[in-house]
């Protein structure tokens, strides 16, 4: 299984993602759509599994909840907007981590790209692809697509679209 993650559009979608993810069975938005329009086009590409961010209105609050925890080919993934870093997660998420860790955690909202395992388990994989849009601080647009194969996750690519061409 193919999958393409993204994070913090923030209501734009570079063009070139129909390439990106022409490929993938599924795409992942760890929150910040930025509208339903985002949403929809993504779903032309493939079927879309999201959570909603801190910018997020109604439109994207009805259809995505705050938290995704689900498994996909053995792999016990969760995903969520607001995360922290390994180390440092949210108190309203840090416990459940601590005492049930997902194989992998994805959460975006630091338009800050950074792939790891924690440390403190060892086990699990820290996921946060940046920010696809162009509103932030970040300096790179980024996304993520790696595979998930009979219980493991393999491939792990970063594709960077650029440079940001709007700053805050």
């Amino acid at each position: 299984m193919k999958i393409g993650l993204l994070s913090d559009t923030h209501n734009y979608l570079d063009p070139d993602f129909s390439d990106y993810f022409s490929e993938c069975d599924e795409i992942w938005h760890a929150g910040d759509f930025g509208s339903i329009k985002i949403a929809e086009s993504l779903r032309k590409i493939a079927p879309v599994i999201g959570v909603y961010g801190n910018i997020d209105g109604e439109d994207i609050r009805k259809e995505y909840p705050l938290h995704q925890r689900f498994t996909r080919d053995g792999v016990d993934v969760w995903m969520t907007h607001i995360g922290g870093i390994p180390g440092r997660y949210c108190i309203p998420i840090r416990e459940e981590i601590e005492n049930n860790p997902p194989d992998i955690f994805i959460c975006g909202h630091s338009h800050i790209l950074k792939i790891g395992r924690d440390q403190s388990n060892g086990k699990m994989l820290f996921v946060n692809p940046g920010a696809a849009g162009k509103h932030g601080f970040h300096i790179y647009r980024t996304a993520v697509r790696f595979d998930i194969l009979s219980g493991e996750i393999k491939n792990m690519e970063v594709i960077n679209m650029g440079k940001v061409r709007e700053t805050v």
